[in-house]
């Protein structure tokens, strides 16, 4: 299905002039031997771009149609008319040698079989320069001495003949589609293709994509077979798995156009992920990535987006108005040594992605400090809250991660990882920061909806729900009370009951609530009458939401009023009503 998708994605390109037709590609090109018609090279013009990168202006190759090349792992096999300097000049930074002498042979031979009897002033040139240059004379020519050191930096050289490049000569493309052609009919099986279900010749090697974070500059397979194993009834290398000559050029093409555009390519732990919309417009890329990477900037149109999109509104971006129905296709790609692995595919209505989108923003939605202006958390955000903040790496686990993006774009339940990782993070980090905005947020998704008998309503927990009897989020919430009393007792802790007994109060009530009270009978007498009242009466009405008694003295011990213990579920509800209570505090302080 994937590669189906990219062929029809590769053909509404081609109608629209965006991608290149079979047998040329596109490449990106660093210098040009300009040649006189008898073969001399002339000059060395540059083909290099200013490009701002970051704050800084660097010089970048341009992007120019040339010949297919060809997928090199070892061995010689040379491009025609666009390669380095090793196939069309036989040298490198450290001059020429037996090995480099061999890549140029080879170059010489394809060119002149290609161009064999074909007539023009740029076609001669070409034959004329590969029939006069001497590798091992390179550095006497005084226009590649010049240039040594750029020539020679590892990227694509091409031909002109009079400012004219030779690939766009109308001889030379001919006699290059007729070899392409002949190549076809000879050189490949016959078969039926997996993707398109006609009989054609069979692509032997498949065309290596470029762009994918991870994975190898010179390019890596998504379809690829190199061992014996991956082997059946006789059929070797992509043989295995049928696919034709055009199919092949066609998937390819379309994946490494949308990986050369960056603006529309993210990172999701491991996977780069990319996506596109059946019809080919860029218009469904820009909103989609808007929606998922939830800028600041960015806030106020997502909202108008998701909103109007719900209530079946138009939306337009760029001029093109939005359809709901458009088929819309999301693939994250990961690196594996020379080959790319599937992470996640995903294929529905844009509508559909763009409903459950909003249905996952609403979910994740809770009250935030004053200092958090963003509305709506990416999925990246919500990741990077499962990390390990003092790790070096601060990825997700790739397996988590995947499953994390595929139910916020299907609306399927999260994966348990998340959740769990959720909590180690809680567990494992001390100070104030470890209940976070960003892990209360996915504490209240996870549990609104995979365990639904959890909560009551999903708009009732954004902010503390005050009508809430459920017996973990009651003790978070006492716990954050119990806190803000000992900070108004001691004023400039450094650290506070949170840091000792918050995952031992989250795991096992029963144990530490009444040690808790101990410690606040003698905090709160620190306390000035009109505070001592207040706080007394906030924790007597949470303690009647348990059916709790007082014990002797006063101190509320009685060890039945608390559960023994927590399951997973509840700890979350635990952490969700501390995070509320203390939210509620800080309101309360921005609005005096």
């Amino acid at each position: 299905m994937i590669l189906q998708e990219l062929v029809k994605y590769y053909e509404r390109l081609a109608e629209q002039g965006k991608v290149s037709k079979p047998g040329w590609c596109s490449a990106k090109v660093s210098y040009c031997l300009d040649l006189r018609p008898d073969g001399t090279v002339a000059r060395v013009i540059s083909c290099l771009k200013e490009e701002e990168r970051g704050k800084k202006k660097v010089l970048v190759p341009q992007d120019f149609t040339v010949p297919a090349m060809v997928s090199r792992s070892s061995g010689i096999a040379p491009n025609f008319l666009c390669d380095n300097s090793k196939y069309l000049l036989g040298i490198d930074k450290n001059g020429s040698g037996k090995r480099l002498r061999e890549c140029f042979e080879a170059a010489k031979n394809r060119h002149l079989e290609i161009l064999d009897g074909v007539s023009g002033e740029a076609a001669e040139a070409v034959c004329a320069f590969f029939k006069s240059w001497d590798p091992e004379k390179a550095a006497e020519n005084s226009v590649i001495r010049e240039k040594w050191e750029e020539l020679t930096a590892g990227g694509n050289l091409i031909f002109s003949v009079g400012m004219d490049e030779a690939q766009k000569d109308e001889s030379i493309r001919r006699a290059w589609e007729e070899s392409q052609n002949k190549k076809g009919a000879g050189e490949e099986k016959a078969g039926v293709c997996l993707v398109t279900g006609k009989r054609t010749e069979i692509a032997r090697i498949h065309n290596t994509i470029k762009g994918v974070s991870g994975a190898q500059s010179s390019g890596a397979a998504l379809v690829s077979f190199n061992a014996d194993s991956f082997t059946s009834y006789g059929k070797e290398q992509s043989y295995n798995a049928p696919v034709g000559i055009y199919a092949a050029f066609a998937y390819t093409t379309a994946l490494n156009y949308l990986l050369s555009q960056r603006r529309y390519v993210f990172q999701l732990g491991d996977a780069t992920v990319i996506f596109w919309s059946e019809s080919g417009e860029e218009a469904y890329q820009q909103a989609f990535w808007m929606g998922m990477e939830a800028r600041e900037d960015d806030q106020e149109k997502i909202r108008e987006l998701l909103e109007a999109m719900q209530k079946g509104r138009p939306v337009a971006v760029d001029d093109i108005c939005l359809n709901p129905e458009q088929s819309f296709c999301v693939l994250g790609l990961s690196p594996n040594a020379a080959r790319l692995s599937v992470r996640f595919f995903y294929k529905n209505s844009f509508g559909s992605i763009l409903t459950n989108l909003k249905r996952h923003y609403e979910q994740m939605e809770i009250v935030r400090p004053s200092w958090d202006r963003t509305e709506y958390m990416s999925a990246g955000r919500m990741l990077y809250e499962t990390a390990n903040q003092k790790s070096r790496d601060k990825k997700a686990p790739p397996n988590m991660a995947a499953a994390v993006f595929k139910s916020i774009l299907s609306g399927a339940k999260y994966p348990e990882s998340l959740y769990s990782n959720v909590l180690i993070r809680i567990r494992a980090e001390s100070g104030a920061g470890k209940v976070t905005r960003g892990r209360a947020a996915i504490i209240k998704a996870y549990l609104i909806r995979n365990k639904e008998e959890r909560l009551i309503k999903e708009g009732t927990f954004v902010r503390v729900n005050e009508s809430c009897v459920d017996t973990a989020y009651v003790l978070g919430r006492i716990f954050a009370v119990l806190e803000e009393i000992q900070e108004k007792a001691n004023p400039g802790l450094n650290s506070t009951i949170k840091d000792r007994y918050f995952n031992a109060a989250c795991s096992r009530p029963q144990l530490i609530f009444p040690t808790l009270f101990k410690l606040e009978s003698s905090h709160i007498r620190k306390l000035e009458d009109r505070a001592a009242i207040y706080y007394e009466r906030q924790l007597t009405e949470l303690q009647g939401m348990l059916q709790a008694e007082k014990g002797e003295n006063g101190i509320r011990e009685k060890a039945k009023s608390y559960p023994a213990s927590l399951n997973l579920e509840e700890q979350g509800a635990f952490i969700l009503g501390y995070y509320h209570q203390v939210q509620k505090r800080y309101t309360k302080k921005e609005d005096k």
